[in-house]
Order: C-alpha cells, then sequence, then structure tokens
C-alpha cells in the first residue's frame, strides 16, 4: 500500500511517503525551495518523494492530510468571536487567510496532483505527532505526550499506544489542553518579547536561558498556572496571540517584564539589559520544564508504563526533555528525528498504514535519512569550473584526510548520502571542527554560522565513549540518539571540550551509534586515535537564516561564502586555495 502524508499551511510544510508499511523517502519544503520555515503546499516535496519511489501520483493508494482544516477554521473564527471586539483588526486578515487555500485542503491535493478525493484523508494534528512520535519508535508500548503551539484546538495530549503485528495497532489520546492555554504559545511569547523569531527562535531562548537566572520564575508561575487535574492554564490578560495576529503578548506582559528587546539590537550580556533578557529566558525556560515535568509524572504513574514517545514542537527542547527523562520516572524517552509539524507529514502516513487502513505494524528504519542523497559527481563538476583541488578518494584516505585537517584547526563541510528529516544536522548534513578550542567556538559563530556569539555547539560522540564525557542517566545515550537531550559534560573534561561546552556546563549530544552512520563513526574512531578525544563539534551546515543545505551546489555555494577549509561530499574532498585567495581580497579592497 502507497500512502503518502503531507504538512503544510503553517509552518515546515513536509511530505512523506511510506510504501507496505515502512517510510522510504520524507523531506521538508524547505530543503528543495530553500525558503526556510515554508509553509507553502509542498509541491516541490511531494515531486521528490513519488520521483524517488517511481511513483506516478495515480498510483497512490492514499494521501492524507496532517489536520482537519474544518476544526482549524471552527477554532480561528469562534476564538476571533469571543474576542470581539478587540479583534477586529485581526479578524479580516484571519478569515482571508483561511479561506484561502488552508480550508479547501482536499480540493487543492486533488487539482494538484490529480487523485481521486475520495482517496484523500485527514487526521488530527496531534494524533499525527504522536502517531510520528509512536510508531516510529522501536517500542511497543509507550505512554505519549505531545505539546505545540496549537492543532485544530488541542495544545497538549496525554496518551498511551501500543503495537500489533495482526493490525491491533492503537493509540489513545486520554486528555487534551485546548487554546489558548497553550506551552508552546507560552514559550514563543517569550521568543517575541527577546526578539527572536516564532517558530525559529525558541532555540535561542533556551541556549540564552543559561546564562541567566530565573528571578523572574514567581511572575512567569502567576502567568502559567497549574490547574487541580494536574495540567495548567494561562492567565491570558499576559498575551495577545488569540487576538491578535500581529502580538504574541499584551501591555500586562511588558508591565511585568519591562520593554522587549529591539530584535536589531544585539545581546550584550555584559550590560544589565542584556543580563535581564538572560534572567527572563531562564525564567520562561524553568516554567516550562516544571510543567512538563510534573504531566509527565503524572502519566508514569496514570499508565504504568516504561517508555514516553514526546511529539510537538516542544520536544525540541533539550534541557526540558534531559528533566523528564531524568525526573519523570521513565526507562525510555522517545523524540523523533522531527517532532514537529514536519514530521507530522510522516506520522499521519504512518497513521492511516498501521490505524486508519488496520494493516499490521512494521518496525521502522531506526535513522533520520530519509531525504534526497548528495551526488559527488556535481561537487566535482562545480569545484572544477572554479579551479579548486578536487580529490576522489577511498574512505580511509579521505578519513585520515579530514582528521588531520581538522585536528588543525580546518572546518569541514561534511554531506554524506540521504539528507536528514527533521531540523537537526545529524551527520549527513553537517559542520565539523575540532570541540577543544573555544576560540573555534566564536570563529564558527563569526565567520561561518554569522549567528549570535551566546549561542552553543553541539557534540558528537560514538556511543561506547558517550559516558566518559558526558554524564548520561538512564536512557541518555536513546534520547541522544538525535540529539534530543541536554545534559552535563563531565567537569573533568569541560576544559578540553570548550567549544562544544555551554556557559552552564552542559552540551545538547549527539550519541552516534556505528550503524546509524559508519562513515562519521570511523571519522569520530580516528579522530580519537590522532587526538585522544573522539568527539567532534557538529552544527548544521547552513548559514543563519537559511535550510540546511540539501544539494552537492548548496553546499558548495555555503563553502565559498564562508570560511570553511575543506568540503567533502562522499568520497569527494574540495579544499579552499586561501593562498589564492588573499591576493583577491587585497586587490578588491
Amino acid at each position: 500500500m502507497k500512502i503518502l502524508g503531507l504538512s503544510a499551511f503553517y509552518h515546515d510544510s513536509a511530505a512523506a511517503l511510506v510504501i507496505d508499511g515502512l517510510p522510504v523517502a520524507a523531506v521538508q519544503e524547505e530543503r528543495l525551495s530553500r525558503r526556510k520555515n515554508d509553509a507553502e503546499f509542498p509541491m516541490q516535496a511531494i515531486e521528490w518523494c513519488l520521483d524517488h519511489a517511481g511513483l506516478e501520483p495515480e498510483e497512490l493508494d492514499a494521501v492524507i492530510f496532517y489536520e482537519r482544516p474544518a476544526l482549524k477554521f471552527d477554532r480561528v473564527l469562534m476564538t476571533l468571536l469571543r474576542s470581539f471586539p478587540h479583534s477586529w483588526r485581526a479578524f479580516p486578515k484571519a478569515m482571508n487567510n483561511m479561506l484561502g487555500e488552508k480550508l479547501w485542503v482536499r480540493g487543492v491535493i486533488a487539482a494538484q496532483l490529480g487523485v481521486d478525493t475520495r482517496r484523500i484523508h485527514f487526521t488530527d494534528h496531534h494524533l499525527s505527532h504522536a502517531a510520528a512520535a509512536f510508531l516510529a519508535a522501536p517500542t511497543e508500548r509507550a505512554a505519549i505526550l505531545t505539546a505545540d503551539g496549537v492543532g485544530e484546538w488541542a495544545t497538549l495530549t496525554v496518551g498511551r499506544g501500543s503495537k500489533g503485528t495482526d493490525g491491533g495497532t492503537q493509540i489513545d489520546l486520554l486528555r487534551e489542553v485546548r487554546f489558548p492555554h497553550s506551552l508552546g504559545l507560552f514559550y514563543s511569547a517569550f521568543t517575541a518579547y527577546l526578539g527572536f523569531k516564532v517558530n525559529e527562535g525558541e532555540y535561542k531562548v533556551m541556549g540564552l536561558a543559561a546564562y541567566g537566572a530565573p528571578r523572574f520564575a514567581e511572575e512567569v508561575r502567576r502567568i502559567l498556572r497549574r490547574t487541580s487535574d494536574g495540567a495548567f492554564a494561562l492567565d491570558l490578560g499576559y498575551f495577545d496571540y488569540h487576538r491578535a495576529v500581529d502580538s504574541a503578548y499584551s501591555r500586562a506582559f511588558i508591565e511585568m517584564f519591562g520593554p522587549p528587546r529591539d530584535r536589531f539590537e544585539p545581546i550584550d550580556l555584559g550590560t544589565p539589559q542584556g543580563q535581564h533578557y538572560a534572567d527572563v529566558a531562564a525564567s520562561a525556560q524553568l516554567a516550562l520544564e516544571e510543567v512538563m515535568v510534573d504531566i509527565a509524572i503524572s502519566l508514569r504513574k496514570e499508565t504504568g508504563l516504561a517508555d514516553l514517545c514526546l511529539g510537538g514542537g516542544v520536544a525540541l527542547n533539550g534541557v526540558a526533555n534531559a528533566r523528564i527523562l531524568t525526573e519523570a520516572g521513565f526507562e525510555q524517552l522517545f523524540v523523533p528525528s522531527a517532532p514537529g509539524d514536519a514530521g507530522c507529514a510522516l506520522g499521519a502516513a504512518l497513521y492511516a498504514d498501521r490505524i486508519l487502513f488496520g494493516r499490521p505494524h512494521r518496525d521502522c528504519p531506526d535513522h533520520p535519512f530519509w531525504g534526497p542523497a548528495v551526488e559527488p559527481d556535481n561537487l566535482t563538476q562545480i569545484a572544477t569550473e572554479d579551479d579548486l583541488p578536487v580529490a576522489r578518494i577511498d574512505e580511509a584516505e579521505l578519513i585520515d584526510n579530514v582528521v588531520e585537517a581538522i585536528a588543525n584547526g580546518a572546518i569541514v563541510g561534511w554531506m554524506e548520502g540521504a539528507a536528514e528529516f527533521g531540523p537537526r544536522a545529524l551527520g549527513h548534513r553537517s559542520i565539523l571542527a575540532d570541540p577543544g578550542d573555544e576560540a573555534m567556538r566564536d570563529r564558527l559563530n563569526r565567520d561561518i554560522k554569522f549567528r549570535e556569539a551566546f549561542r552553543p555547539f553541539a557534540p558528537v560522540v560514538p556511543t561506547e565513549h558517550a559516558d566518559t564525557y558526558f554524564a548520561l542517566p538512564q536512557g541518555g545515550s536513546r534520547l541522544g540518539r538525535f540529539m534530543s537531550g541536554v545534559f552535563p559534560v563531565r567537569s573533568e573534561w569541560r576544559n578540553r571540550l570548550r567549544a562544544v561546552t555551554h556557559v552552564d556546563g552542559t552540551a545538547r549530544v549527539q550519541v552516534l551509534e556505528a550503524r546509524m552512520a559508519p562513515r562519521l563513526h570511523a571519522l569520530l574512531a580516528a579522530y580519537g586515535r590522532r587526538t585522544g578525544i573522539p568527539i567532534l563539534l557538529n552544527t548544521s551546515f547552513n548559514l543563519a537564516g537559511d535550510p540546511i543545505v540539501t544539494s552537492a551546489a548548496e553546499g558548495y555555494s555555503t563553502f565559498r561564502r564562508t570560511g570553511m577549509d575543506l568540503l567533502v561530499a562522499d568520497n569527494v574532498l574540495v579544499r579552499r586555495q586561501r593562498a589564492q585567495q588573499q591576493p583577491l581580497v587585497e586587490k578588491v579592497a
């Protein structure tokens, strides 16, 4: 059975193809359109998935959309009417937005793909998150927790799932928290207040929080209140997202926390104002963690299950994830490589296969590499045309070259095989560098990534060495598989891992199993033999504001626009010629 899953029209649209119960392709539209967080109908992603599998649209047995547009329209309409007349400015824009493509998804899919409308299905937004987290995870029975900004009405759900090879797979979402009470929108309000882009800058809030003290925790707890049933409620007087389209927080919010940060002003942590913003970030982060941990503890007691599957955009908060793992009582915490809305495309397709059509469960391959493969011949051609040194060498020689270069301070663009599905580079579209030199972190932020100096970089370590360098709790290696947890760097190694140790002594570590990415694992082992530490700095292969690179040409373009030293695409290696570049720079100057 051939099932195409789709997510679109909010942020991070994507397509995923499941054939006979197994994923065969999945990619975010942004990786192909090159527009960050692209929310448009994912036509390029669909075409790539179908081409990859050699299918025509009419060969699809089903197409499933990740949420129910009519219910979403109901929520938007009811929210605006309830807050009228305050919402009168937002009303025309919201109606125009919803009454465009968003409400007529079945017709859009039928028109774009030419498939019979009877083969087009829908599922609930949070059910798609739950399916992505549970059905792709290597567990038979698990508690399920999803949390994000908002789907149709739900913003957080709790439940349980079980898998059956006889077609008895079940996902039961037991309870939900409804809009406008939302942990995702709570965190996004602070993201906006701190001058970062919503749905993109939440990482920055988490990184900034480590520099601050939660001295506003009591104020934050007053606006994120706990309820008697173990859930939470927001004091809506401090927020505006439920009645405006261009504002997340209210005047009362500003009166409580002070003037918001101008997004064009850099954060100077050496000033009282910069420290104030870090303290606000720390307070919001702490409050989020407290609620998520308490809900997870209750879910553990209620279900008695050993495993927890966590989905939704809030699952990208690695600090909160680590606290859930260590404090909620679960033995394993599974977070998919794409827990946000893009991952819902895969979740919806798996849901359709297992539950809508009642087909037997099949274990999914436990890796994130479902996107387009890099084509090294393209890199050879482009670099040769630019007269750059190009070498096509065997794996052992390539690894020796890269290890020696990184050990001598080089920064390497590393592309291998199929691209990752999800927002994190997990070794197939990565920038790699030495993890020991603090100056390397500053160089990467300043010359390569062009991003804020306070943002940390992640390490990647072989699973067999992870406990030596990082204080991982039980289940920590699993949570680190897709870089989903933040854990302490052991104190005796922090000085030798300065480039990847955050200011609070932690790191968002990727724990790499050899069979998931054999070549990168071999590179780590060789780097360990060369330097004594089998760890590399691993950050996404992109510039600030750009999607992660997909093709060899995009990798080459990023390589030429930055200060990277080497570029690798499978077995092709390109070196930068600094001696030839310097006269060009001087001539231009």
